[in-house]
């Protein structure tokens, strides 16, 4: 009798987890709005002048693990350099970026104006595009390929 009772205790604890855990699960997406994790919204102009309207903007990139495996990275602020520390500029509070490409082998400069009117020069410090999605489908801008972007 004593092993029955053990055996639906246990059964009882592992349904219990579970329905945490799946609690958990459904709150976390609206957690994140409340947050601000709002999408963003831009043009950017490529380096042909050619303009796209992009929504849901992410600056992304891919952490490589391995010869065959990488790790996908979909941010919602550019890394930059800015001596040798690394500066995290949020979409929320930029303007407009102007990327001038970057000679043999070095990243893109950028020229960020934010928000307040302030403006300063970076380079990148990580390679990556622009990604987000237009009227014809999800688009992928290299950094080096894009003359303009104005967040809308």
């Amino acid at each position: 009798m004593s092993l029955r009772r053990s055996c639906l205790h246990s059964l009882s604890l592992v349904t219990a987890a579970s329905i945490a855990t799946l609690s958990s699960w459904a709150v976390a997406p609206t957690f994140a709005q409340q947050n601000g994790d709002k999408p963003f919204h831009a043009l950017v102009t490529d380096a042909k002048d050619m303009q796209t309207d992009l929504k849901n903007v992410v600056f992304y990139w891919e952490e490589k693990v391995s010869e065959t495996s990488f790790i996908p990275h979909e941010l919602k602020h550019l890394p930059v350099k800015r001596g040798t520390a690394t500066v995290n500029i949020k979409f929320n509070g930029v303007k407009h970026i102007e990327v001038t490409p970057g000679a043999d082998k070095t990243p893109p400069s950028l020229h960020i104006t934010l928000t307040s009117g302030k403006t300063g020069d970076f380079p990148l410090a990580i390679d990556g595009s622009f990604k987000g999605d237009s009227d014809f489908g999800q688009v992928d801008l290299p950094v080096q390929g894009v003359k303009k972007l104005e967040f809308k």
